[in-house]
């Protein structure tokens, strides 16, 4: 069985993206993504690791065996591909035990991060699906729910004339890391990092229901957005379609203002 060209499964070191969607990085990547109708790809760089083709996996690097991981992704693709209902629902969650294990190494004490800035650790979806693609022409993977708001917003807006750009979705606990590894090897501290970034675990993105938002010719996530009609035409449509901005002026978290950024987060269905 094929997965779905619309949905990545997750698990909490691998996903599992399906054929035709991944940028290949050399000619041989490339008559190899052309033929697999799903690819794994290591979270913590974008490594691509194996990739299903008609005649079995193939793995693209060696070691494949030993690599972390591997074991529940090869689970989870071939409970896909033999017993999909075996695969966690679309509503589920990948557990929160190695994020834990990755902030107690960075030395970072969750609970007073939690309590000084009002943020609680998001967990990632264990099913994402295709929104769309971004300003970069990258997938955007959102949870269903956020997936069909941002379309039907997103279809409103240009039939109002205004267009919306998708500037960023998900992003993975293993990617907030590697901002937070990248900058310590910089010499800069924990401390120094978390005025700038949120701590790993803590970003709204990592839950799938959150995007960055601009409009052509505008800088992406520049506090400028705000005075674009795309931002004005959000403040007056977006709750319609379930989105919500998550850090306005003086907000509670102590975040800067992020005019770019807004969250879904409703079940209903969008009214506009």
């Amino acid at each position: 069985m094929r997965n779905s060209p619309h949905i990545l499964l997750n698990t909490p070191d691998i996903e599992i993206w399906p054929g035709g969607l991944l940028r290949a990085r050399s000619s041989d990547d490339a008559r190899i993504l052309a033929r697999a109708s799903n690819v794994l790809r290591r979270k913590r760089d974008g490594r691509y690791l194996a990739a299903q083709l008609r005649g079995g996996l193939m793995p693209l690097l060696a070691g494949l065996a030993q690599e972390p991981g591997i074991d529940i992704a090869l689970a989870t693709l071939e409970a896909m591909r033999t017993q999909p209902s075996r695969i966690p629902p679309p509503s589920g969650n990948l557990p929160l035990q190695q994020l834990q294990r990755h902030l107690q190494q960075l030395d970072l004490d969750a609970d007073a991060y939690a309590a000084q800035t009002g943020l609680a650790l998001v967990a990632e979806p264990a099913h994402l699906r295709l929104a769309g693609f971004d300003r970069y022409r990258r997938p955007l993977w959102l949870t269903a729910g956020a997936a069909r708001g941002w379309q039907r917003m997103q279809h409103a807006a240009a039939i109002d004339g205004v267009a919306l750009d998708a500037i960023s979705g998900y992003r993975s606990h293993h990617y907030q890391l590697g901002i937070f590894e990248r900058k310590l090897a910089r010499g800069l501290s924990v401390a120094e990092i978390l005025t700038v970034n949120a701590a790993p675990g803590y970003s709204e993105h990592h839950g799938g229901n959150a995007l960055d938002i601009s409009a052509p010719g505008e800088p992406p996530a520049e506090e400028s957005f705000e005075h674009s009609a795309a931002f004005i035409w959000l403040q007056q449509h977006a709750a319609g379609f379930g989105f919500h901005m998550s850090y306005p002026r003086d907000n509670p978290h102590g975040i800067v203002y992020e005019p770019w950024h807004w969250r879904y987060h409703r079940n209903d269905q969008p009214t506009a």
